[in-house]
């Protein structure tokens, strides 16, 4: 099981580099500012590894390649996970901004519901 951990870690973390790179067209390093850490390539690399042992662990598979499959499969797809959790972070911001601005036509409404027109 050890030896099954040891592949998943490897391939999860070279597959999230490659996805970090086919996504951005580049290695980012990582940097320091004064309010944030941009993580950069690092970011994608723990993201497939993570995704990775975890398929791993839960498949419980005593099969090479099955292992192999599996933790390229997780570390490739990791990053896409965490993009379709934003995009529905952005739909409900977009929803809640939509919510609380009401549009000319909606105040139009209002008022000609509330003049009797």
């Amino acid at each position: 099981m050890l030896l099954n951990l040891i592949i998943a870690v490897c391939i999860g973390g070279c597959m999230g580099l490659l996805g970090h790179a086919k996504r951005q067209g580049k290695i980012e390093k990582p940097r320091i500012t004064k309010r944030f850490i941009y993580l950069g390539f690092l970011e994608e690399v723990l993201i497939g590894t993570i995704a990775a042992v975890l398929i791993v662990v839960t498949s419980e598979t005593e099969s090479l390649f099955r292992v192999v499959f599996l933790s390229i499969l997780a570390g490739y797809g990791g990053d896409t996970i965490i993009q379709s959790l934003d995009l529905v972070r952005r739909v409900q911001v977009s929803k809640n901004s939509l919510q609380q601005k009401p549009t000319n036509e909606q105040e139009t409404i209002e008022k000609n519901d509330e003049t009797g027109m």
